[in-house]
């Protein structure tokens, strides 16, 4: 881990909130469940990309369980906190090992993506298992892996944006 400046707190807060924000202001509710599908994991995706691993696991994770607590999904909380956390640190040690090779950032960027679908799908229907019983549980599967490719796609599209502004902020 990279020291902690007060840039990178500043930045991982700001992702953090982001990432809450996200999750609550755009709501596709779930036909037969009580969840919704969010552009949130976008965030998430790119805090792991953008932030250290580990500092990116605690604005992910926080910013995201912030957003089940503010929603009144309560008991969803930790379970949140835990695997928005698992995304970023594993996207975000994806993306450094892969960006330093021959591997095109835009790639490695998708490939985040899509450790985002297995861990968000595999995490809340493993999670769900002991709250709902396994029917309720795997029929949660496809609606959490339309959310992850929604989150890959803004992602992918939020990238080079977001990549351009935080050079600018950090030669700053």
């Amino acid at each position: 881990m990279k020291k902690l400046t007060t840039k990178n707190l500043v930045t991982a807060a700001l992702f953090a909130a982001l990432a809450c924000v996200m999750t609550m202001s755009v709501r596709i509710p779930i036909p037969g469940t009580q969840g919704y599908i969010h552009p949130g994991d976008a965030v998430v995706i790119l805090c792991g990309i953008f932030l250290d691993p580990v500092v990116a696991f605690f604005a992910a994770g926080i910013g995201s369980a912030l957003a089940d607590l503010l929603g009144g999904y309560f008991i969803y909380v930790p379970i949140t906190f835990v695997i928005k956390g698992l995304v970023a640190l594993c996207g975000g040690l994806l993306y450094r090992s892969h960006a330093v090779s021959s591997l095109n950032k835009h790639i490695t960027v998708a490939l985040c993506g899509v450790i985002d679908i297995l861990i968000v799908a595999l995490g809340y229907c493993f999670c769900e298992i002991f709250l709902y019983g396994a029917p309720a549980a795997i029929s949660s599967v496809p609606a959490n892996c339309v959310q992850g490719v929604s989150g890959l796609i803004i992602a992918s599209v939020l990238y080079p944006v977001l990549e351009a502004a935080l050079k600018q902020i950090q030669t700053e």
